[in-house]
This record gives C-alpha cells, structure tokens and sequence, in this order.
C-alpha cells in the first residue's frame, strides 16, 4: 500500500476563487458587508473554544464532544476566515500578509538571539 497525499491547493489562488464566489452571494454590500465579514472571523474563534473545551471535557453537563481533529478543522476555519477578511480589505492580501509575516518573523527571530545568547567555546 503507498501513502498518497493528495495535493494541497495552492492558497492564495483558492482565496482568491473563495473571495469571488463570496463576493457574488454575500447579502450585505459596501461597508457593512465588510464589517460582517470581519466579524465572522470573531464567531469562527468562537468555534474554536468550543472545540477545545469539548475535546478536553471542559463542560460537566455535556462531557467530551469533539475531538482534536475538530479543533484542527477550526483553527483551519479561523485562518480562511482571516485571509478572506484580508483579501476583501485588498486585492493585494498577498504581499500585504507576505510583508506583514516578514516582519513579524525578522522580530520574533531577533527577540529570539537576544534572548538565546550563544554559548562561549570552551
């Protein structure tokens, strides 16, 4: 038996089919459907507490329901959701989210060596 896995679409091209098709069945426009779409990103972390407190048993009355794989789903959910924000914010969600994710991880990694000296030679 092999292990296929099947191919990952590629991310930016499928936000961008997600976001037209969006575009074209959302039910408030302008501003307000702006306004909407960032929101549901609020709703979709939503989900993903939900998830947690499920798979951990968090809630006596209800016990344990949902599984890891479910919190996974929706933090996958959360990050669509994000970029679809993103993308109706500006065409250019892209190079926004690349230039954003660059400075971010030149940031973290020079916070990192700062704080991780290496160690003298001995």
């Amino acid at each position: 038996m092999s292990d296929h896995t099947p191919p990952v679409p590629d991310l930016w091209a499928t936000i961008d089919t997600l976001s037209e098709w969006l575009d074209h069945h959302r039910p408030a426009e302008g501003r307000e459907g702006l306004l909407l779409r960032i929101l549901k990103l609020s709703e979709e972390v939503g989900e993903v507490s939900e998830a947690v407190i499920g798979a951990t048993g968090q809630n006596p009355r209800k016990g344990v329901t949902h599984t890891w794989d479910d919190v996974q789903a929706e933090l996958c959910d959360v990050v669509i959701t994000a970029l679809m924000a993103l993308r109706t914010l500006t065409p250019e969600a892209r190079e926004v989210f690349g230039r954003h994710l660059e400075r971010v991880t030149r940031r973290s990694l020079a916070q990192a060596a700062q704080a991780d000296p290496p160690c003298p030679s001995h």
